[in-house]
């Protein structure tokens, strides 16, 4: 299937991918033994469901340009496309060594890195009329939650 992406279609990623973040830090949240990392794990969990939010509210502002079908798909097939897609590049089959808090915050910046990265390499994939712009929203979204794992990284040294 070949088909440019709108606006639209990677907000529909960044949901998906802001879901799996929360599957990512409720499951690191039930490896560790302190309530001050359960919390915190578990705080993280909440803002990546408040991302999630967050860009259906950007989506829901975008333009019929940047929310218009790209190819013609009858059976939904682009939709199928993009799950797959936002499961397998970011928080996918992550190990999650709970050993420390120190290796889950290492762990969790990089998933959001990865993040960044994929939504870099996916602007370019959007062409300018169907709203590539939008997409620096979602990676400042995911710059603010390596600014906070950071700066909790840094308390560990």
């Amino acid at each position: 299937m070949a088909f440019d992406f709108n606006a639209k279609d990677i907000f529909e990623m960044a949901k998906q991918i802001e879901r799996n973040g929360v599957k990512f830090y409720q499951a690191a949240a039930e490896g560790v033994s302190g309530d001050y990392e359960k919390t915190f794990l578990l705080n993280l969990a909440k803002m990546e469901e408040m991302h999630e939010q967050t860009f259906a509210d950007l989506e829901s502002e975008l333009s019929a340009s940047e929310s218009a079908e790209t190819a013609f798909d009858p059976d939904n097939q682009s939709a199928l496309y993009i799950k797959a897609l936002a499961d397998t590049k970011v928080f996918f089959e992550k190990d999650i060594d709970t050993s420390s808090m120190k290796e889950i915050l290492k762990s969790a910046i990089t998933a959001e890195k990865d993040s960044i990265v994929f939504y870099l390499g996916m602007k370019d994939l959007v062409p300018g009329k169907l709203g590539s712009e939008k997409i620096d929203e979602i990676i400042n979204e995911e710059m603010t939650h390596i600014r906070i794992l950071g700066k909790e990284l840094l308390a560990f040294k």
